[in-house]
């Protein structure tokens, strides 16, 4: 099979390779994937990377996590009738050497969830990492339903994904950008209030919209937003953050404290599978009915992967995908 791979860490352009490599075959409760289009999420470029000091988890790793394509073999205890079914994939590099920027993706069954027809297999790509992580940030503690949610970069992969779950669980959003000039550029109809962080006195726009507080707050920058976060947040309200700018992050903690506020830290490769099973089927569900989507950046074949993986580094709006099949 057509696919690419590092044997050792060091930047996209120096480490990635594409060439052949053997087809694999499934065990035991696993599925084989025909792979269409790969996701390029930036926890694949970090692996990539070394980031934080992290070392190669095995001699050979082809990255990537995140897939749509279709079933075509399935291994011993799998229902046959799974050949041929158009699927999403999700963790496929997860604790696991082989992810889907090949041809072919072996994943334990589960985690080769069914895709409705209607659904591009763009959008399939793009719902793994970032839509099981915005799932986990609004729903570990319970449904959003006549609560209010604050979404923080919410032009972004997993907060674009947030406030759209949120909102179609029937939780009012608010959603806030860095910058007043991409106001523009959200949905109104998904995130009726948004605020710029850049603006004299965010705080007070937020609690403009929500005077008692916000219950749940989806948090991509606790370092830059603690304070900001702590004066909005209502009694026994959650932060859910899956990123920060500074790893020793400093918190305001007695007003945190007697606010009774829970800080939830999400590493998306940890949650419980039950946690998973249940995103999986949920952003399944609001994708068909409409409710999720996502906004398409840069698109490379398999041979650009490199470029690909540069993408994602520097920054920017819209999901990066490889394409790999035809």
């Amino acid at each position: 099979m057509l696919a690419s791979w590092y044997d050792e860490q060091g930047s996209a352009a120096e480490v990635l390779r594409v060439g052949e490599l053997p087809d694999p075959h499934p065990g035991p409760g696993e599925v084989r994937v025909r792979v269409s289009v790969s996701g390029v999420n930036p926890g694949d470029t970090k692996k990539c990377r070394g980031w934080l000091g992290s070392s190669m988890p095995y001699p050979r790793v082809v990255p990537h996590s995140d897939a749509a394509g279709v079933v075509d073999e399935v291994g011993e205890g799998v229902d046959a009738h799974r050949v041929g079914q158009r699927v999403w994939v999700y963790g496929a590099q997860s604790y696991r050497p082989f992810g889907t920027a090949a041809q072919f993706t072996v994943v334990p069954d589960a985690q080769a969830v069914p895709l409705p027809g209607h659904l591009s297999d763009e959008l399939g790509a793009s719902l793994g990492i970032p839509g099981i992580t915005a799932h986990r940030a609004v729903f570990a503690d319970g449904p959003v339903d006549g609560r209010t949610v604050l979404v923080h970069g919410v032009l972004g992969g997993v907060g674009s994904l947030a406030a759209q779950l949120a909102r179609w669980d029937g939780a009012t959003v608010i959603g806030t950008v860095r910058r007043g000039g991409d106001l523009g550029l959200i949905d109104p109809a998904v995130v009726p209030h948004a605020v710029a962080l850049d603006s004299a006195d965010p705080a007070a726009e937020i609690r403009s919209y929500a005077p008692d507080g916000v219950h749940r707050v989806v948090e991509v920058s606790l370092s830059a937003n603690a304070d900001l976060d702590n004066a909005v947040t209502a009694l026994d309200a959650v932060i859910a953050a899956y990123g920060t700018h500074t790893d020793r992050t400093e918190l305001p903690f007695w007003p945190l404290l007697f606010n009774n506020v829970t800080l939830r830290l999400l590493g998306s490769d940890d949650f419980p599978a039950a946690a998973k099973r249940q995103a999986a089927r949920d952003l399944t569900a609001a994708a068909s009915a409409g409710a999720l989507t996502v906004d398409i950046g840069d698109r490379h074949p398999l041979e650009d992967i490199a470029k690909a993986h540069d993408r994602v580094d520097a920054g920017g709006r819209g999901r990066v995908l490889v394409t790999v099949g035809p």
